[in-house]
């Protein structure tokens, strides 16, 4: 199977970025890219460690990453698997990559840069939220911001209501879970029992 080895070949495949797709990088949070995070109420953040790559889904009301200054952002480390996945990585490698969705909106914006894990009493106290604290908040130091074009969530017709697919269509969390473990697993008791859960841990 042939391949592409060498940065020669994969320019002379692609060519080379036009000048919107360079000037658009900025070492900060731009007045302009303001919006995007403000008002996003989902992002994705990926991180590096000895295990691997991790991505990991974040959400919370609108604007629950906070702009601390045009180099800051504030990231609340909300109730989840403790499975810390991200966490354990930047103990390591603290590079970070974040994609910001606005829904109904088809460009997204990328943050790059280096995450602290704060523990601080006065940092968990601001991000309480419904009566719940987080345990940790991630500090991250901005290196790079752009905004990504529209084109894969056109393609992907990612807002269209037409194209959403019903839960029922694919397997239940239980399900899933039956059949990957090794022994004996109720799905159908799990499936039962996670609304309620879900209700009562999501912070």
């Amino acid at each position: 199977m042939k391949t592409v080895t060498d940065v020669e070949a994969l320019e002379r495949l692609y060519g080379f970025p036009t000048k919107p797709s360079v000037i658009k990088v900025v070492d900060h949070i731009h007045p302009a890219y303001r919006p995007f995070i403000e008002t996003s109420p989902f992002a994705v953040l990926a991180t590096v460690g000895p295990e691997g790559l991790d991505v990991s889904p974040r959400g919370d009301p609108a604007g629950f990453i906070v702009i601390e200054d045009a180099h800051t952002l504030l990231l609340p480390d909300r109730r989840g698997n403790n499975r810390a996945d991200s966490l354990r990585n930047i103990l390591t490698d603290p590079r970070v990559a974040l994609i910001f969705l606005v829904p109904g909106v088809n460009e997204t914006l990328r943050v790059n840069g280096r995450a602290s894990i704060v523990i601080e009493p006065a940092m968990l106290e601001r991000f309480t939220f419904e009566g719940k604290q987080p345990r940790s908040v991630l500090q991250i130091t901005v290196e790079s911001v752009f905004f990504q074009c529209s084109r894969s969530l056109i393609r992907s017709e990612l807002w269209n209501p037409a194209r959403h697919v019903p839960r029922s269509e694919l397997p239940s969390n239980g399900a899933m879970l039956a059949a990957i473990s090794q022994d004996p697993f109720d799905g159908d008791e799990y499936d039962r029992e996670l609304p309620a859960r879900l209700k009562t841990t999501l912070y």
